[in-house]
């Protein structure tokens, strides 16, 4: 373990720390890790009280707020069919959100600040496992490079930052999420609450069979989102990349970037056969091959940021169940305010 883990935090429970986007799964998750580790200085703000695309707002509302810390969760987030269906808005809300927000925490001198990106940035075939020093290496994966673009855009804006003007900003890489406040939508979301919303629904219907999207051959990592949280407030509390023994990159280079996942993946047959039993559904799962599989493997190298200490800790059968648990709740809860 480096030592780095081992010093005075970077982050305090006295400042001011902006949560962007903390109504949405990853914002929900990282604020209740914050109030977990008794940090109570939390700022937030709901898209009725600020727009993160108006920039006029934004500026007016860092100005009269002066967040010390800033974690960038709001984005513009959905699966393979909703990226394929609106790439202009997936490229244009999120570079106006970035933009926005990563500019006007430099201008009212925020100390800290956090970028969330995504795995999807690196190129479509990767040498496994996909290390950080890969991005721009080669040609992203068509079906998500629109979203891809813009979140590149927002690491490179902070990487900028920090080169010229030496703005404290740092950038992680989550892998595939999936947790408590996901999208169950049934064409826009990602694979595994897709899997769940499908078995859940074909089970109380009596389906014989379940028809899922693609081969189901290509592996994916997934991360729970609460192990998430504990990344970004480990690495706003640890991770200081002008630090001797910090990350570095291939040319001894300190990293900006840095890779959260849980450094194992999954077939997506599989995956559907372990959400299945989660159902007890004994019907047939059929696959759709004329969609799209999307990249056929992109795993994590996760070992730089596991050598500042950090790792994660819920496996994913457990994770799976205990998102199946909320996701039930949270269905019979619509239901009884309706």
């Amino acid at each position: 373990m480096s030592t780095i883990s081992k010093g005075k935090k970077l982050i305090d429970k006295s400042q001011k720390i902006f949560v962007a986007g903390h109504n949405g799964m990853v914002g929900k998750a990282v604020v209740k890790e914050l109030i977990q580790k008794g940090y109570r200085n939390i700022l937030t703000a709901s898209r009725y009280e600020l727009d993160l695309e108006n920039n006029n707002e934004v500026k007016d509302w860092f100005r009269k707020n002066k967040p010390e810390v800033v974690i960038l969760a709001a984005a513009k987030v959905g699966g393979i069919k909703a990226n394929a269906d609106f790439p202009y808005n997936f490229l244009i809300e999120n570079l106006k959100i970035q933009i926005n927000v990563i500019e006007s925490s430099y201008i009212n001198h925020v100390k800290r600040f956090l970028f969330l990106g995504s795995s999807c940035i690196y190129p479509k075939l990767c040498k496994q496992p996909i290390k950080e020093d890969y991005l721009l290496a080669d040609s992203l994966e068509s079906s998500n490079q629109w979203y891809a673009i813009a979140k590149i855009s927002g690491i490179k804006l902070c990487q900028s930052l920090r080169i010229q003007h030496k703005f404290d900003a740092i950038s992680l890489m989550p892998t595939n999420l999936y947790g408590p406040g996901d999208n169950y939508h049934s064409t826009n979301s990602h694979v595994l609450p897709s899997l769940i919303r499908k078995f859940e629904e074909a089970k109380i219907k009596g389906d014989e069979s379940v028809t899922c999207w693609g081969s189901g051959n290509p592996y994916r990592e997934f991360l729970h989102v609460n192990d998430l949280a504990k990344a970004c407030i480990f690495s706003l509390e640890k991770w200081d990349p002008n630090n001797q023994s910090a990350p570095k990159d291939k040319n001894g280079q300190p990293l900006t970037i840095l890779n959260v996942g849980t450094g194992t993946d999954i077939k997506i047959k599989e995956l559907a056969e372990i959400i299945a039993n989660k159902f007890n559904y004994k019907g047939k799962i059929i696959w759709d091959t004329t969609k799209s599989d999307g990249t056929p493997k992109k795993l994590l190298d996760i070992t730089k940021l596991k050598e500042l200490g950090w790792a994660p800790a819920i496996s994913l059968d457990h994770g799976i169940e205990i998102t199946i648990k909320e996701y039930l709740k949270e269905k019979i809860e619509k239901t009884l305010r309706f």
